[in-house]
């Protein structure tokens, strides 16, 4: 099986070159004055890396990179990415042991997988492990800076969401994505982020399901709507004082979830 793909070079389009080229220099010093969303492309194979680095460097992202997953999980934890492209086969450490280390110490931080096809079981375990999508190959270019944007936006701040959160004894930070109770870090998963923050951004709504799986996950096959059930079950654990007797986010039986903090 051809387990790597070479990936091809960046799309030309003719009339972005002419705009480029009309705003001068001007324009580029402007755009490097903005910080570009930082990806870590971690894979063993030069040629994908290559193409990959062309690709999202034309979208304007920041690339950085790492050929196994030892150097991957080092680059994850100290060059602070906005998302890591993340092979599943690779030399020293799997990709798989690779995502369990680097969600276990930056739970936010999202992964995109890249799986050979026919593993299903890289698919299901990456994705039980925190990873927050999955790109199966032989894989398009567009489909892949597709899925790159869609995670980045679940992950984002919600537009509608304060930079800072206060209710009870918590302050919730969607800008470092980080929960404090009473001025101490209480540890969260990116999704378990994601949700909370997404609550925060529809407050005293009833959400159901559904709704809340299309805009936290976003997957079309996996997970199910059990899946949102038992991160609600992590969030009292986290945020009730009694998870048994919720008082922030209370159940609509039939209908979904409320957050009312």
């Amino acid at each position: 099986m051809n387990r790597k793909q070479e990936v091809p070079g960046r799309p030309r389009d003719p009339a972005a070159d002419g705009s480029r080229a009309a705003g001068g220099h001007g324009s580029e010093t402007a755009m490097s004055a903005i910080k570009r969303t930082r990806i870590l492309i971690v894979e063993d194979e030069p040629a994908m890396v290559a193409g990959l680095r062309d690709n999202f460097e034309y979208e304007g992202y920041e690339v950085i990179s790492a050929h196994d997953g030892t150097a991957g999980l080092e680059r994850a934890l100290t060059d602070y990415p906005d998302l890591v492209v993340l092979d599943v086969m690779m030399p020293r450490m799997s990709g798989l042991d690779v995502c369990k280390q680097l969600k276990a110490k930056r739970p936010s931080l999202p992964v995109i997988m890249l799986t050979a096809r026919g593993q299903e079981i890289d698919k299901v375990v990456g994705l039980e492990l925190g990873a927050d999508d999955y790109v199966t190959k032989p894989f398009s270019v567009r489909e892949l800076m597709a899925r790159v944007k869609a995670v980045l936006r679940r992950v984002s701040p919600p537009s509608r969401a304060p930079v800072v959160y206060r209710f009870n004894d918590f302050e919730v930070n969607t800008h470092n994505h980080e929960v404090r109770r009473a001025g101490k870090i209480i540890e969260f998963s990116s999704k378990e982020f994601a949700l909370l923050a997404y609550f925060i951004s529809h407050p005293g709504e009833t959400l159901s399901r559904d709704r809340l799986l299309d805009a936290v996950w976003g997957f079309e096959n996996y997970p199910n709507t059990r899946t949102v059930d038992t991160h609600i079950v992590h969030l009292r654990q986290k945020l009730e004082v009694n998870p048994e007797e919720p008082r922030i986010i209370l159940t609509v039986h039939g209908s979904g979830y409320k957050f009312v903090g």
